[in-house]
């Protein structure tokens, strides 16, 4: 049997918060040269910069719409 890795599937966001589904494009998101994944910490110095966010796709005249979480709980003064 296949180990599972797919960072939404390990970290449980798959399954506990979102039905399965079957992605149908990529997605990358990137400071610098660091990629955003599940755990993922950044220090604020390394996010003032805007991240450049990637979505794959073969066909250049299909529009996505980005939508993003933030915890407040997890922000900290």
């Amino acid at each position: 049997m296949p180990r599972v890795r797919d960072p939404l599937v390990v970290g449980r966001v798959i399954g506990d918060v979102l039905d399965p589904f079957t992605s149908s494009i990529s997605l990358r998101v990137t400071y610098g040269n660091r990629e955003v994944s599940n755990g993922c910490e950044f220090r604020p110095s390394a996010v003032v910069n805007q991240p450049r966010v990637e979505i794959g796709g073969n066909d250049l005249r299909t529009c996505y719409t980005l939508h993003y979480l933030l915890e407040p709980q997890t922000l900290k003064p």
